[in-house]
């Protein structure tokens, strides 16, 4: 196949050319990373006790929010 093809094959699929291509969404953005992307990833690094510790607590906050 013709990677001129592509746009079209994309368009089918309706998603973008870098979903088919297989690549990360976003993975062409620049920027500073968002607050909460980078807390995430900070809780990832935590022993895996602390992760549901913290887990628990979001999953409380937001409960009590949501009232």
């Amino acid at each position: 196949m013709s990677a001129s093809l592509l746009p079209e094959v994309a368009q089918f699929y309706r998603v973008s050319l870098d979903e088919l291509l297989g690549m990360k969404n976003g993975a062409g953005k620049r920027g500073p990373t968002p607050k909460p992307q980078r807390h995430l990833e900070r809780i990832q690094e935590l022993p895996k006790p602390k992760q549901r510790f913290v887990l628990e607590m979001l999953e409380t906050v937001l409960n009590q929010a949501g009232r």
